[in-house]
């Protein structure tokens, strides 16, 4: 009997290790279908799954109460499951560099507790070749069994887009591979059990890896020719989304608009190729480029903050300033990776001390993180300038005489930046703000 059979008979059971945006949504998923293990090191996560709370919200406190999964920070309890999905973070160093600890950690965990025959399939995030030459060899060293031989490996992408309601793990088809070619069957053959949109078989496990850090570098790239645009039209006195606005009308247009790129992928997983590439002797120019651009557009808008103020006739060093929005992307708790966070350091050089604002943020995870105290929206008051620097829906739908009311009422030049291009620059200006957009 195979391994998948195994599984869908409820004989054997799943591991996933690591809960969070990706580990999760997995998790839960096949639950529904088959036994499960949800394994992480933090137990105030596990306790929190446990009651039924999702900080998360990728897949809700409802989901999480009536979930079958198995929650633990015991890693002895993954000795009971015979295919283990490990989907911890890979982010970067200080220096931009992969940093493998989690992975490796992982790793080492799953090792101890390896039972023969199982299969080891790694969602995180690494450069082409990790899989084969790190983790192989730490999980045989761990557990003394032999790869190939007495337990398989393969490498699956993740693939989810936290908080987008749309494009769920179920619907974006699944990038499998697999040790061999029986380890790819049953990798494939398991995946198939959740995945509706089906599965792609890669032709080896560092196709599979290239692949995912492929497809962020060439979005990544594409919201760095958007922010240069924006960077050049600027000095032009052009508005950027409205030149996107006609280009989009092509019917070949990618629709990309300029932005600041955060987040666990995006505006990571370029360096992990960049790091691998350059460690066998190429040198990066596209990708390295876009990095580069990507990286200084927060102070771009920095500087035109300070250009507005100056342009305002407002005294820098007393302005009033509030960001509105610190998470990666709108409509998501995700604060991994903010470059909102990148903005209030560059305001803090100027002498302003920003208040920020966001609904969907968690105000401990933020304090401790960034060391940013977030206060409520209805604190807001006599503010010179208003920074939307997130697209949530809660501001995109923030009637007009709303926002004139968080300006003092003597204040005739009330300064809106819009990073996101949420707003009608005719309405503003309409009503004497001065506004600036990316």
């Amino acid at each position: 009997m195979s391994l998948y059979e195994q599984i869908i008979s409820h004989e054997e059971s799943i591991a996933i290790i690591g809960l969070g945006y990706v580990g999760m949504p997995i998790a839960v998923s096949f639950a529904k279908k088959v036994n499960v293990i949800g394994f992480d090191v933090n137990n105030l996560k596990i306790n929190l799954y446990k009651s039924g709370l999702d900080p998360t919200n990728e897949v809700g406190d409802s989901a999480l109460k009536n979930t079958s999964v198995f929650f633990t920070s015991d890693e002895s309890h993954l000795r009971s499951a015979k295919f283990l999905i490990v989907a911890v973070p890979t982010p970067i160093n200080q220096d931009k560099t992969p940093n493998l600890t989690p992975v490796i950690s992982a790793s080492e965990i799953v090792g101890r507790n390896l039972s023969p025959n199982s299969i080891v399939v790694y969602e995180s995030t690494v450069y082409p070749g990790v899989t084969e030459e790190i983790c192989i060899p730490i999980l045989e060293k761990e557990s003394g069994l032999i790869c190939g031989k007495d337990f398989k490996v393969g490498y699956s992408p993740e693939r989810i887009n936290p908080g987008d309601k749309v494009h769920r793990l179920e619907n974006i088809k699944k990038i499998v591979s697999g040790i061999d070619n029986n380890a790819l069957q049953e990798i494939a053959n398991i995946y198939s059990i959740i995945i509706d949109a089906g599965v792609y078989k890669a032709s080896s496990i560092r196709v599979a890896e290239a692949a995912k850090v492929v497809e962020n570098s060439q979005r990544d790239i594409n919201i760095a020719f958007m922010n240069e645009l924006a960077m050049a039209f600027d000095c032009m006195g052009i508005d950027t989304n409205e030149v996107v606005d006609a280009m989009n009308t092509k019917w070949n247009a990618l629709g990309f608009r300029p932005g600041l790129v955060g987040g666990h992928c995006i505006g990571v997983d370029p360096y992990y190729f960049i790091y691998q590439a350059e460690n066998l002797g190429y040198h990066s120019q596209i990708i390295a480029s876009g990095r580069r651009v990507n990286d200084s557009i927060a102070q771009f808008i920095t500087n035109a903050i300070i250009k507005q103020l100056i342009k305002a006739d407002k005294i820098i060093r007393k302005s009033k300033v509030a960001i509105l929005g610190i998470t990666f992307k709108e409509n998501c708790p995700d604060i991994r990776n903010s470059k909102v966070v990148d903005i209030v350091k560059d305001l803090k050089e100027y002498g302003i001390n920003p208040i920020v604002v966001d609904p969907w943020a968690d105000k401990n995870e933020t304090l401790k993180e960034y060391d940013i105290n977030l206060v409520e929206f209805n604190e807001l008051n006599n503010v010179d300038c208003l920074i939307f620097a997130v697209g949530h829906q809660v501001y995109k739908e923030m009637p007009l005489d709303k926002i004139i009311s968080l300006y003092s009422l003597n204040d005739k030049k009330k300064i809106l930046i819009d990073i996101k291009g949420i707003f009608d620059i005719r309405d503003l200006q309409n009503k004497g703000f001065i506004y600036w957009r990316l």
